[in-house]
């Protein structure tokens, strides 16, 4: 748990995801290019997220002011509107804590992170992408989805598996 500055004030975060599921994911820098994309992406999936439930929150290293001034050329160079909050972790507090930072990236800059986080707060899966490398939000949606179907039905998901396909039981059921 953390409490932290946002471009949508101050959060704690245990209380801001409440019974929701979480969609954290970081990034090197306000301005580059690949996070561009990737925050106005997360966006324009806004009603995609809502429909499982699951809230995003973006994290930089950088001032909350800068994100502010980040959102308006996201949401102008990528046709949308940016409705969540993101992390000003210019301090790197947030982004020690989650291992975001590597070395061999950059001593003061975030990788591409992602985390799923439950209800319950556990993190329930993590992806990490180089920094020049964009996310895939096909699979972060379909990872979502499996969880989700997998938590409800005592199931598990084979490789390759989208939402309708058929599951897997269990050995131990």
């Amino acid at each position: 748990d953390f409490e932290i500055e946002t471009t949508k004030g101050t959060i704690k975060f245990h209380d801001w995801i409440g019974n929701s599921w979480c969609f954290f994911f970081s990034h090197p820098a306000d301005f580059t290019p690949v996070c561009t994309t990737e925050i106005g992406r997360t966006a324009q999936l806004a009603k995609e997220f809502e429909a499982r439930n699951v809230k995003p929150l973006g994290l930089s290293t950088d001032s909350a002011e800068e994100h502010v001034k980040w959102i308006e050329d996201v949401n102008d160079t990528q046709n949308t509107t940016v409705n969540f909050p993101i992390v000003a972790d210019a301090d790197l507090k947030i982004s020690k804590l989650y291992e975001m930072i590597h070395p061999e990236e950059s001593g003061t800059a975030a990788v591409r992170s992602v985390f799923i986080i439950a209800p319950d707060k556990k993190i329930r899966l993590m992806m990490t992408y180089p920094m020049a490398v964009g996310r895939n939000f096909d699979e972060i949606l379909r990872a979502i989805d499996a969880l989700q179907i997998g938590d409800a039905n005592n199931i598990a998901t084979p490789a390759d598996w989208t939402k309708g396909e058929r599951v897997i039981i269990p050995p131990s059921v």
